[in-house]
């Protein structure tokens, strides 16, 4: 790699930015959802065809016409495809209430079988095929699990990575050097001098994230930490809850009010950790003012409007460790997040 493409920029505000930027909704993203998730509660199945609940992650998307561009429709008897009942010539009285159930029970039972075969895994990665999406990382140090984490993501989608180095804190900035180096198509990483807030420089998390924001034009910017590697595709289900309607997805749920965790279905809040959320929605719920990520996450989520979902199932994500900072720091600063959560939960 050339030095002109080592490099470094002064402070985070100093990069520039020639992505565009506005809030118009990407065309190729279904409208977000304002009202509750079908099926976040009882069996989490859509009953209108066969279908799984929208935004259900390794339960699938319901398929439908036009979903991301990708031409696939819903069939309208999968149960009979499968030898369960129905003959899709014999359509009965609609207005037959067991004949409904009936058909919602049989399209219920293909589903399931067609999740057992593993084939509404593909049938989500089909349906998301033309909706870009791009991991966005800010890297603090920790050089082993920088290279894990990327490395992770390389291995297990198709998704471009988008870094944002903090002071090349320990080497970790190198890792990324190398990593951008081996795979030129699928990392771009912008280098600053300014090391982060939360390791005594003045580079904040709000900051950093909003440049992050600007510096992607993918439909979907996913949140991640250097500290949470992937053990296998966990991104195709939230981008694929997120191209559905959601207007984010992630990996963990947190009723803010009292801090349990929430999920999965439809929840209060998202943890930043691991979050697929709508760029252009993003960009205005992110707390720009915030200096570390602790609770800020949880703001951003109360920001979005529209449905915040975690996937059914376990996604194969693993966290490596604690980056740990100052105890009084992180206490401090959870706070000040926190009171601004609290702010917004009494607005609403």
């Amino acid at each position: 790699m050339t030095e002109a493409a080592r490099q470094v920029w002064p402070t985070v505000r100093s990069i520039p930015v020639s992505a565009v930027t506005d809030a118009k909704p990407p065309g190729r993203l279904r409208p977000a959802r304002l009202e509750q998730v079908a099926g976040s509660s009882g069996t989490g199945r859509d009953t209108t065809g066969g279908g799984t609940a929208t935004g259900v992650g390794t339960a699938g998307a319901k398929p439908s016409a036009g979903s991301a561009g990708s031409g696939t429709h819903a069939r309208a008897n999968p149960a009979a495809e499968l030898g369960f009942s129905g003959d899709p010539g014999q359509h009965g009285d609609a207005g037959d209430g067991m004949l409904h159930a009936q058909r919602a029970w049989d399209g219920t039972l293909a589903t399931n079988r067609l999740d057992n075969l593993g084939v509404n895994a593909e049938r989500q990665r089909l349906e998301i095929k033309d909706v870009t999406a791009a991991v966005a990382l800010l890297v603090d140090g920790w050089p082993a699990d920088v290279r894990a984490c990327v490395q992770s993501v390389i291995d297990h989608t198709d998704v471009s990575v988008l870094a944002l180095d903090l002071g090349n804190l320990d080497g970790a900035g190198d890792v990324l050097d190398d990593l951008a180096d081996r795979y030129p198509d699928r990392v771009a990483v912008w280098r600053v001098a300014e090391r982060p807030h939360w390791r005594g420089g003045t580079a904040t998390w709000g900051e950093s994230r909003a440049k992050l924001l600007r510096l992607d034009e993918s439909d979907v910017h996913v949140l991640m930490e250097t500290s949470i590697v992937l053990r296998g595709d966990a991104l195709t289900p939230l981008v694929a809850a997120v191209a559905e309607g959601a207007v984010a997805a992630g990996w963990r749920g947190v009723d803010p009010a009292d801090g349990r965790e929430a999920g999965p279905g439809r929840v209060p809040a998202l943890t930043g950790d691991l979050m697929a959320v709508r760029r252009s929605a993003a960009l205005g719920a992110l707390p720009e003012d915030a200096n570390y990520g602790r609770n800020a996450d949880l703001e951003l989520s109360l920001g979005l409007r529209g449905e915040l979902v975690v996937p059914q199932g376990t996604l194969p994500v693993e966290r490596l460790g604690t980056h740990d900072v100052p105890a009084d720091y992180r206490e401090r600063e959870s706070q000040r997040n926190y009171d601004g959560v609290l702010r917004m939960l009494s607005a609403s």
